[in-house]
């Protein structure tokens, strides 16, 4: 458990108008974080200071906005010198600086913090600080990681964050499907669920903790509710019913989800400890895919009942539906985004297939920003800035795929096995 020490917030940096702005990366400095401790040993403060300062720049280059200078050991500077940086040396090199330290604790604890200048006016733009264990180096640096994307962007960081997504394995007539969990750079992986069952569509809890998603034990599709720190899983609703379809509340407290009694499937939600569902839709035909607005007053969701399926929203209480897509094929699969601008999606083109889209949340603006044939399944980062989705190739192998809003190419996600349905938690604390 890493604890945060208690430093402001100062965000400099505004948020991208238009999904289609141009990005420039800024150049970022990473010295070394220095360590006022002794000791060169394999957990010592000074080699987690090292492997740190590399994670950090790691992280950092895998965004569109960033462009980190890595570490270099002969920029090592002194323990003092990170709250006060000699921004001469820098400023012909880079934009931003990142310096930052780790030192030993009484109790066997270390401390870190972490500090982001802008080199051109010589001055700190923001500082962070936790307390860890040693063992838990790696989100220490995915923090700092964060901090630096929040001062150049004003986006949350999306480092220290979880994604889930459904391991595939076997051949094509009898795949072998688990929810798996991994952090964002592919660490700490795990399965949660034994392949014993088909498993479809996991969503993450908004810090990461737990994990929703519709199991076919039985016979039939029903939401369980699984602990990712101990695997172990619970219906969402008591009895024999026929739920899919989930997705968590803002605050975690609640989960929308489809049901289906008789002909019909309809939204409905419920505690998402478990307990009695509510219903909000009740029109003809099938509702399903809710996604909840980050302030959790509204929920996007798809529907069949005007004769194809297009995106609709209603208030949290089933209010007020209408609907939000107008163009033709078949919109699916609604992803609100955490900053509420946006709305991703899955579209089928005549003569081009499944791909990825996004719009406003008031149905304008739509782009299309993969280029198919099977591309679907998208869920948002933290920052509202990037994508992750599923495509399959001509094979029928599916794969993890990281796309920004500028457009850019599809960066492919690391996975031990084929992979499919994935979705992105927030910020884990």
């Amino acid at each position: 458990m890493i604890r945060r020490v208690s430093f402001s917030l100062l965000l400099l940096a505004s948020l991208l108008s238009s999904p289609a702005a141009a990005q420039v990366a800024s150049v970022i400095a990473v010295p070394p974080l220095a360590t006022p401790d002794r000791g060169s040993g394999p957990d010592s403060p000074a080699q987690i200071a090292w492997q740190a300062s590399q994670l950090i720049a790691s992280d950092l280059r895998t965004t569109a906005e960033l462009m980190p200078l890595d570490p270099d050991q002969k920029d090592f500077y002194s323990y003092p010198e990170v709250t006060a940086p000699t921004f001469s040396k820098w400023k012909s090199r880079a934009k931003l600086l990142l310096t930052g330290f780790v030192r030993s604790r009484s109790d066997g604890r270390l401390a870190v913090g972490c500090y982001v200048y802008d080199v051109t006016k010589g001055r700190e733009l923001d500082r962070v600080g936790f307390v860890f264990a040693p063992e838990n180096w790696r989100r220490a640096a995915h923090k700092c990681s964060g901090l630096a994307y929040t001062a150049a962007t004003g986006a949350p960081g999306i480092f220290d964050t979880r994604i889930a997504y459904v391991a595939e394995s076997g051949p094509a007539t009898s795949r072998i499907k688990r929810i798996a969990v991994m952090d964002s750079d592919g660490i700490d992986h795990k399965y949660l669920t034994a392949g014993d069952s088909i498993v479809l569509t996991p969503r993450l809890s908004p810090k990461g903790d737990r994990v929703a998603f519709v199991s076919f034990v039985g016979g039939q599709p029903h939401v369980l509710v699984a602990d990712v720190a101990s695997g172990q899983a619970a219906p969402l609703l008591p009895g024999n019913v026929t739920s899919f379809a989930p997705s968590f509340s803002p605050d975690g407290n609640r989960i929308v989800f489809s049901m289906q009694i008789g002909i019909n499937t309809d939204i409905y939600v419920a505690d998402s400890r478990g307990g009695t569902a509510q219903r909000l839709t009740s029109a003809p035909g099938i509702d399903t895919s809710p996604s909840f607005s980050p302030d959790g007053s509204r929920i996007l969701f798809e529907s069949d009942r005007s004769g194809a399926q297009q995106l609709y929203v209603m208030n949290s209480d089933g209010s007020a539906q209408r609907r939000v897509s107008f163009g033709g094929g078949w919109y699916a699969a609604p992803q609100w985004s955490p900053d509420g601008e946006w709305v991703a999606f899955v579209r089928r083109v005549p003569g081009a297939g499944r791909r990825i889209g996004v719009m406003k949340a008031d149905g304008t603006g739509e782009r299309l920003l993969t280029n198919g044939p099977y591309d679907e399944g998208a869920s948002w980062a933290p920052s509202s800035r990037e994508l992750i989705y599923q495509s399959t190739d001509a094979a029928g192998r599916s794969g993890l795929y990281r796309i920004s809003l500028d457009g850019s190419q599809p960066r492919k996600v690391t996975t031990p096995q084929d992979a499919s349905d994935p979705d992105w938690s927030g910020v884990i604390d």
